[in-house]
């Protein structure tokens, strides 16, 4: 009788360590979720971002090219010329500022695609193991009701005797 009551006590533990383990993990995948759609939204934030900055660089490089094609033929005046060069200089300047940020938004949101890679397989790898832990706790269930129904059983026999 004593063994039985300690294997139903053993049961009882294991039942409540898997539904702990059940509930960290659950509370682990939403938490990983909500960094997934936080890094989504940061993605889309720089895709954006990017966009513009490309249609920025666009526009300066037709600035530059109208402003190359006035200092070409704009020779009639020299102080023209110097403003026209200086604006030109001014806007190569812009150019590479441009470039340089377009390529650190490709980057980070480069940077943000692989992260969110190895978050969704992190995500699957715990669902898989909450999975996992609740077909355990269904067995360790099963067993205890059927722990249960042997005591009652042997119970009953007890007492008719």
């Amino acid at each position: 009788m004593d063994k039985i009551r300690e294997k139903l006590a053993a049961l009882k533990e294991q039942n409540e360590q898997s539904q702990d383990q059940i509930e960290k993990a659950e509370k682990r995948v939403k938490e990983l979720e909500e960094e997934n759609l936080s890094k989504e939204q940061e993605v889309a934030s720089l895709t954006h971002k990017n966009t513009l900055l490309e249609q920025e660089v666009e526009e300066l490089e037709t600035k530059l090219k109208e402003a190359k094609g006035a200092a070409e033929a704009g020779e009639a005046q020299g102080s023209e010329n110097e403003q026209l060069n200086a604006k030109l200089a001014e806007l190569e300047t812009k150019l590479e500022e441009s470039e340089t940020l377009r390529k650190k938004a490709e980057e980070s949101a480069s940077s943000q695609d692989v992260n969110n890679d190895n978050l969704n397989r992190r995500i699957e790898s715990l669902e898989k193991e909450r999975d996992n832990l609740e077909e355990k706790l269904e067995e360790l269930t099963s067993k205890y009701a059927a722990a249960q129904s042997e005591i009652e059983e042997i119970t009953d026999q007890l007492e008719s005797l």
